[in-house]
């Protein structure tokens, strides 16, 4: 570390030292610097005990606005859309008392429900494709119903060819 920065870091740990002195009990201060694009001239002097969570909530309470971009809230979300992708294909279940499992849920109850829905319509096709071919062999069935019923059953083959269930 050069002298300047650790006279730099000296001064600033004093003036910290006497501000802290004069603030009410509990307080906590916390000093960061930066340069815009140039992470590695930051600096952050801390209270002992300080947590973070709170200075990020106390940011937040005086104007930080989450529609702001900054790379911990685009790792967070990553996170996030990361843990509702597993949860759809039912894998890397997070720990118990893990923040991820609220969004793997998500996932999974959106997968579950897609299946049943596919599954519901597999089912609705076999059953129209049935009574096509039954009215088919019997003769005498009306040729408007036997168009409508052939144009559903292509909508619902389209629908399922997009899911490999």
């Amino acid at each position: 570390m050069s002298a300047i920065l650790e006279r730099f870091h000296r001064v600033a740990n004093d003036a910290l030292v006497k501000i802290s002195e004069t603030l009410w009990p509990g307080a906590k201060i916390a000093l960061v610097i930066y340069t815009p694009g140039k992470p590695e001239e930051e600096i952050v002097l801390k209270d002992q005990g300080l947590v973070d969570d709170e200075v990020v909530s106390t940011l937040r309470r005086r104007g930080l606005s989450i529609d702001g971009d900054n790379t911990y809230k685009r790792d967070l979300l990553d996170c996030a859309v990361g843990a509702m992708a597993f949860g759809s294909q039912g894998n890397n279940q997070p720990p118990a008392g893990h923040w991820g499992q609220r969004f793997w849920d998500i996932g999974r109850g959106e997968a579950e429900a897609r299946e049943e829905l596919i599954a519901a319509l597999k089912l609705n096709r076999e059953n129209l494709h049935a009574c096509q071919a039954t009215i088919h062999l019997c003769g005498g069935f009306d040729p408007a119903y036997v168009n409508d019923a052939q144009a559903a059953m292509k909508i619902a083959d389209a629908a399922l060819a997009k899911f490999a269930i």
